[in-house]
């Protein structure tokens, strides 16, 4: 438990790095951008695999039974978090976290503007149900708390950065609850049709991790857990 503890510590840890500018920005003078952003992904990838193995390592104390509708959760939230997830990335996006640069927001701003914290936010609190031990509920918990911080934490970022006028121009167009700008009429829903591509994008990984990625990156099958409580 001590292990999951620390490693746990040092992930949440390290992502904080991002949302403080000065020392992003520093770390990027003395690195270099491109050295940066492979180091980064680097570290991020050897804590996160630090954080499985040391999740699996660590004492199993069960705090509620695990039942048949609890395994329906996340097959049911995660092709919608898979998607937020491959959207965001893919898309400009100013006001939050993105792989792709640009001034304005791309099309699934319209749906949230922080939908990578909201496809991380689904993902942690929808496997918290099945599984019920503490290291998991500590595991889940966390990363949904981080989520539900970051919208805070990036609105704020974003507006110092574009400062308040250019924030409010780009920031009339969405919403942080998913769908309320399109409901309101903020956003247009015939923006969504470039989201197509995504789409079908998330589609797939999310096949592929239900059939071979979930069992060779995690270890147990989902899908023979799904079966076993069904």
């Amino acid at each position: 438990m001590t292990e999951f503890c620390v490693a746990l510590g040092a992930f949440l840890a390290a992502h904080l790095i991002p949302a403080s500018r000065g020392l992003r920005a520093r770390l990027i003078l003395l690195m270099g951008r491109t050295a940066y952003l492979a180091a980064y992904s680097i570290l991020s990838l050897a804590l996160l695999g630090w954080l499985i193995v040391a999740a699996q390592r660590a004492g199993t104390v069960w705090l509620w039974d695990p039942a048949p509708w609890q395994w329906h959760v996340p097959f049911v939230a995660m092709p919608a978090a898979t998607f937020l997830l491959v959207a965001g990335l893919m898309a400009a996006n100013p006001l939050s976290i993105s792989l792709r640069g640009g001034t304005d927001p791309g099309p699934i701003t319209a749906v949230t503007r922080h939908p990578v914290l909201w496809g991380f936010l689904i993902w942690a609190a929808t496997h918290i149900p099945p599984n019920g031990t503490v290291v998991a509920l500590l595991l889940f918990g966390a990363m949904a708390l981080f989520s539900l911080l970051g919208f805070i934490l990036l609105d704020l970022k974003a507006r110092k950065r574009l400062g308040p006028e250019r924030w409010r121009e780009l920031a009339a167009g969405t919403s942080i609850l998913p769908f309320a700008a399109l409901l309101s009429g903020r956003a247009r829903w015939n923006a969504l049709r470039p989201l197509v591509l995504p789409a079908l994008i998330a589609v797939a990984v999310y096949v592929w991790f239900m059939l071979q990625g979930y069992a060779l990156l995690i270890g147990p099958d989902p899908l023979a857990g799904l079966a076993a409580m069904g």
